[in-house]
């Protein structure tokens, strides 16, 4: 089924250093400098934590993400617009925060609609139109429509279309390829079915067999997809080989070509189901998860070396980041280990703490982006596509990117002061927190079952970020006026439909900051749509 992946662990030789604080304007003998291709690596599950090079006394050796750092300007204050997959994923393509949609909580289920609206830009699509030539590659997980008897549904209670038929000899539309790139190649989800990749729209190889669930093998794949479809002799732990090797290769190809490019290699891994390679599994000497964010430091630096390898990497603006905080599985045999993942910060995937949505942020770009920098402001996922778009030396339109705010006056030291104010987090169960430079509060669902919270009002929690990093002192009773005036800022960004300044945008759906949603999918605002 796979191709047979011949593992290269060479280490990557940190650069030469020389770089300057040059602008977009700076022209080298390329004559490709107002044009770089970009490469946006979004490991999934990764926790701020885990780069050893940021945390030195943590137990898991990242050299290629370390290497990577040190060639970097690295973000330490930076933001996923959610805790969780979906909607990070979301915010990073079209500049918008997903609770803006009718999706309130969690993530999509196998077989839902597309999130992304279709007329809607995205990042991919505005380059594109630019002359890019465009490519996922990895984890998409923001919907498609399935071709079968029945339609791909919005539905209450999750992965219940699991159990319908499905046609998988035919189409599969409105994925990734509607929604700005040329090319796909994929898993929608690495633990969801089918059991099967992706390309551009069609089923790679059919899913003719059925996953058989084995309890307590370490991979965390849930029982409720026993007998779901799946490709004969699937191999989970050859995703990710199979992606970064494609990935590779994409970066090979595009630099024969005159065009620039833009890859978007969102990673199946460290996510569950754990599965590490034979060459990766007891690397770490802690866990299965240990083993597996080893591999995922290798791949990540497999895209980076390639840039190297076909000489583009000065003419390559290249992030990597993480879609949220790191995953459960296994939490508690890391930290006994002495390896914390969120690093000092409070909680983890899925939470409103910032464990949950504080991300590892480094980019790179060789004599344009001075190495070795490190920026605490507020950074969020969503300010990506105004940034490339000022890259580009254009302004978004008022009804794209709403949440986007570029950062490139940061990142070439051209200003000193913060590009935004604030960010706008959210938790799985729908929870809403807001920072504006070291306070932060917090709207937390009154238990933390969210169905057990519907309905219910919501908590309001304050903390002082830069006195109590681990969120430990609620002020919210002796700094009421704070929590309120922070509320209140929380709530016209919610009301406006747009963080940036200008027209008032709008919003999908109703979005309540004070109340658990009743509902994991909102009423459409828009005229005739339930």
């Amino acid at each position: 089924m796979l191709r047979t992946y011949i593992f290269i662990c060479s280490t990557i030789a940190l650069l030469l250093t020389g770089c300057s604080r040059n602008t977009i304007h700076d022209q080298s003998s390329s004559g490709r400098d107002s044009k770089p291709n970009i490469v946006i690596i979004l490991a999934d599950d990764f926790g701020i934590g885990d780069i050893q090079a940021h945390f030195p006394d943590n137990k898991i050796a990242t050299p290629y993400l370390d290497a990577f750092s040190a060639e970097s300007m690295r973000f330490t204050n930076a933001h996923s617009g959610s805790a969780v997959c979906t909607p990070t994923r979301y915010g990073l393509l079209t500049g918008r925060y997903a609770w803006r949609t009718r999706l309130q909580e969690w993530v999509l289920a196998c077989y839902e609609p597309p999130l992304i609206a279709a007329d809607r830009l995205t990042l991919p699509g505005f380059l594109r139109d630019r002359g890019y030539n465009t490519a996922c590659i990895g984890k998409w997980h923001l919907g498609w429509e399935w071709a079968g008897p029945q339609p791909n549904t919005m539905e209450e209670q999750t992965n219940s279309l699991r159990t319908k038929e499905w046609d998988y000899t035919k189409p599969v539309l409105n994925g990734p390829t509607t929604r700005g790139f040329d090319y796909y190649f994929g898993t929608d989800v690495p633990n969801q079915p089918p059991f099967t990749f992706i390309e551009n729209d069609r089923v790679f190889e059919q899913p003719t067999e059925k996953f058989e669930y084995v309890p307590n093998d370490g991979r965390a794949l849930p029982a409720q997809f026993d007998g779901n479809p799946m490709v004969p002799g699937w191999q989970f732990d050859q995703i990710l080989p199979e992606l970064t090797q494609r990935a590779v290769e994409y970066i090979h190809d595009q630099a024969q070509e005159e065009e620039p490019f833009f890859l978007y290699f969102p990673m199946t891994s460290p996510h569950t189901p754990i599965v590490p390679t034979e060459q990766f599994k007891g690397k770490s000497g802690i866990a299965l998860v240990a083993d597996f964010i080893m591999e995922t430091d290798w791949s990540a630096g497999q895209v980076i070396q390639a840039l190297e390898d076909v000489g583009v990497a000065e003419d390559t603006l290249i992030i990597f980041t993480s879609d949220n905080g790191h995953l459960p599985t296994e939490w508690n045999t890391l930290i006994e280990a002495g390896h914390f993942p969120s690093g000092p910060y409070r909680g983890r995937k899925a939470d409103i703490w910032e464990g949950g949505h504080r991300v590892p942020f480094m980019v790179r770009w060789p004599n344009r982006i001075e190495a070795g920098l490190v920026n605490d402001d507020i950074l969020s996922l969503n300010d990506l596509f105004a940034t490339c778009a000022e890259l580009l030396g254009s302004v978004l339109p008022n009804d794209a990117g709403e949440d986007s705010i570029s950062f490139l006056s940061t990142i070439f030291g051209e200003n000193d002061e913060p590009h935004r104010g604030h960010v706008v987090s959210h938790s799985v169960g729908g929870e809403f927190a807001y920072m504006e430079g070291s306070w932060k509060v917090v709207y937390k669902n009154a238990v933390a079952n969210r169905n057990q919270s519907r309905g219910k009002s919501r908590i309001v929690e304050l903390y002082n970020l830069e006195e109590d990093i681990a969120e430990a002192n609620n002020l919210s009773e002796n700094e009421s006026e704070i929590a309120e005036r922070l509320g209140e800022s929380l709530k016209r960004i919610v009301a406006r439909g747009t963080s940036r300044a200008g027209p008032i945008q709008a919003n999908d759906a109703e979005v309540n900051v004070e109340v658990t949603q009743t509902v994991r999918w909102v009423a459409s605002l828009a005229e005739g749509e339930d």
